[in-house]
């Protein structure tokens, strides 16, 4: 007896493997997902704008990245005693305004420098609802707690989602015509929405991503994390304290999917050994003064370079001179 109701993913026109570059953006999954891209050693950058939710926003980041126009200190706004951009999450705010402004332009610099050399987008979609200073009607990223009256709370349409992306694609693909690019809709619910309009707003996202399907066949695919984690493992267990976010247990599982679905066996394999690598890397000894742990060492330097040799596109130079450092101490 089966009591569960997969979710049946097609299989990917596309493969991954540790020479693809990847640009991730959007909502906290593309977070996830990306932090384990990272974790396994994939050439990848992660929201180098951070977390970002609605459509247009993500649009947005990605045409500043590829008009290649970085930011100043006219960009930055000050509030509650800290220096912050419209355009970013609030973890690059700062009551410095030159540590603010020099987090900022190193993140997009090194974005506007990877992405020529991207292969894969990966976009995520969090919620329809945006949000517009009234001062200026533009769509911000991040409210950065300003009082409600400063913006004007919308619910995009299909119609405008599809517009915006469709130019955002076919600029994409005019400079690179090989560029993939991977949708989701983040799993995450917006409760503050409530219940019935982040349901709403959800419907909107998968829409926009189907019509944006049937325009782009060949470039873009849809990945249903939504779908595996509410309709696949539809249980609290696999929900984080707050009843909203995926636990890391879900979180595994649903990377588990994306693997199986984008990366070939040797990719797998190449994870998997890594993994172990990974494991013996950060262990914590009792005592690491002992002959024991010296020669644990010296056998963990001896896989990492074997590993190196079976797998030379993936880079592990710094683990591996990290590890020889420790051995000479």
């Amino acid at each position: 007896m089966d009591f569960r109701t997969p979710v049946i993913i097609p299989e990917s026109t596309f493969r991954i493997d540790h020479s693809t570059g990847i640009m991730l953006f959007g909502s906290c999954f593309s977070e996830n997902m990306g932090s384990k891209l990272l974790e396994y050693k994939f050439q990848a950058n992660v929201n180098p704008f951070g977390i970002v939710y609605n459509p247009f926003s993500v649009a947005a980041v990605v045409n500043r990245l590829l008009s290649n126009r970085n930011f100043s200190g006219t960009d930055l706004i000050f509030h509650n005693g800290v220096y912050q951009s419209f355009m970013h999450h609030g973890r690059f705010s700062h009551p410095d305004k030159n540590k603010c402004m020099e987090n900022i332009s190193r993140m997009f610099a090194e974005a506007a420098a990877f992405i020529p050399r991207t292969d894969v987008f990966f976009i995520t979609f969090g919620t329809a609802y945006v949000y517009k200073l009234k001062s200026t009607g533009e769509v911000v990223a991040n409210c950065h707690k300003f009082p409600p009256d400063t913006f004007i709370r919308e619910r995009l349409t299909v119609e405008a989602i599809v517009k915006e992306w469709s130019g955002v694609i076919n600029t994409i693909s005019a400079l690179n015509p090989a560029a993939r690019f991977i949708f989701t809709v983040s799993p995450i619910r917006h409760w503050k929405d409530g219940a019935h309009e982040n349901q709403i707003s959800k419907s909107i996202l998968h829409l926009a991503i189907d019509e944006l399907q049937e325009m782009f066949t060949s470039a873009l695919t849809y990945f249903p994390a939504y779908e595996i984690l509410l309709d696949e493992l539809r249980d609290y267990r696999f929900f984080a304290e707050d009843m909203m976010h995926p636990s890391g247990v879900a979180t595994d599982y649903i990377w588990e999917r994306f693997c199986k679905t984008f990366f070939r066996r040797e990719t797998q394999d190449a994870i998997s050994e890594w993994n172990q690598i990974s494991r013996s890397l950060n262990h914590v000894p009792l005592n690491e003064s002992t002959e024991n742990y010296r020669q644990f060492l010296k056998q963990t330097l001896q896989k990492l370079i074997l590993f190196r040799q079976n797998h030379p596109r993936i880079d592990c130079r710094r683990e591996t001179e990290e590890l020889t450092k420790k051995i000479k101490q």
